[in-house]
């Protein structure tokens, strides 16, 4: 019997469990939840990425686009804020300005 290949996601769900506080292991994670379309596991892996590691700027902005397709911009707007705290701190201009924007759009 041969093994099955596992699914990318099953692959990065392995990574987060070898190493739950690896920043890019979960944000795939939480992107592959996402583009298969399970909002509930990609809000789970977001908000633990975040409580884990919350100056890594790339999910708040990816999260509150999630949020906002889900017609929760109150929720969209508390992870911009707090996403564009994080983007100044680090001194990422561009995500800055893309959080910035989506944040006026609300």
């Amino acid at each position: 019997m041969t093994g099955q290949k596992k699914t990318r996601r099953e692959l990065l769900e392995s990574f987060v469990a070898q190493k739950p506080d690896d920043a890019f292991s979960r944000y795939g994670l939480a992107m592959e939840c996402v583009n298969s379309g399970d909002s509930a596991a990609a809000e789970a892996n977001f908000r633990e990425l975040l409580q884990r590691n919350a100056d890594y700027v790339p999910p708040y902005l990816m999260f509150a686009q999630m949020l906002v397709r889900e017609s929760r911009p109150e929720e969209a707007r508390e992870v911009l804020a707090k996403g564009i705290a994080a983007a100044s701190k680090a001194g990422n201009g561009h995500a800055l300005s893309e959080m910035e924007s989506l944040l006026n759009e609300l």
